[in-house]
């Protein structure tokens, strides 16, 4: 997927994937009240408090990390208040978007007949996807003890539990309550889609985002056009 927002949030991503491999793609993402001001309590305590109308999202340090991750050819937010922020991101080549290493998530290829697009993100491509995004992002996951940060192996189940215990049931339940809503639209109608609905050339996915803090299971989606 192309998601971008890595916290206890809702995000919502958009826009189309053109037959060369190209997209351009509206995100919007915005952190829950607790967790905004649990971050904000953690930075305290490390002594890195945000004044009280700062940003906890920088959208322009977000965009300025991303911005030389691989198959992005522009990328630009905006704030729309301290804990939400949103924009665009041009991809220039979906195969190399956020690869690592040479090697990405994301496998796309177009016919004269139509297309297929995979999509795998699992406990070894999900960090290194992280760790082409925004260092504060990775912080602030390392700071939820995020699996897909600190790399421990947790079920769904455990990670609540976790975030719980420590922090209260307010961020867990945020966390656990917390969508990723994907609407990609494809060069031509789509014929199948695992994991997602469609409705003609769009394919649509609502993630969990526990289910990508934790990969528990592998996110493995398919659109066929």
């Amino acid at each position: 997927m192309v998601n971008l927002a890595f916290s206890s949030c809702a995000a919502r991503i958009s826009g189309p994937l053109n037959a060369d491999g190209s997209g351009n793609f509206k995100i919007t993402a915005s952190l829950e009240p607790g967790t905004a001001a649990l971050i904000r309590r953690i930075s305290a305590f490390t002594g890195t408090t945000p004044a009280a109308n700062s940003s906890i999202l920088d959208g322009a340090a977000i965009a300025k990390s991303m911005s030389t991750a691989p198959g992005i050819s522009n990328v630009s937010f905006v704030n729309q208040g301290p804990t939400a922020i949103d924009g665009q991101v041009q991809i220039s080549k979906i195969n190399d978007f956020l690869a690592s290493g040479g090697t990405g998530f994301i496998s796309f290829e177009q016919t004269s007949s139509g297309g297929r697009c995979l999509i795998n993100i699992n406990r070894e491509t999900g960090p290194q996807i992280l760790n082409m995004l925004s260092p504060d992002i990775t912080g602030y996951l390392s700071a939820l003890m995020a699996p897909i940060a600190t790399g421990e192996t947790l079920s769904k189940a455990e990670y609540l539990g976790l975030v719980g215990t420590i922090y209260g049931r307010v961020i867990s339940d945020e966390i656990a309550s917390s969508r990723i809503n994907v609407s990609i639209s494809f060069p031509s109608t789509v014929r199948s889609v695992k994991g997602g609905t469609s409705s003609g050339r769009q394919a649509i996915f609502d993630i969990a985002l526990v289910d990508l803090l934790v990969l528990e299971t592998p996110l493995n989606y398919e659109v066929i056009w």
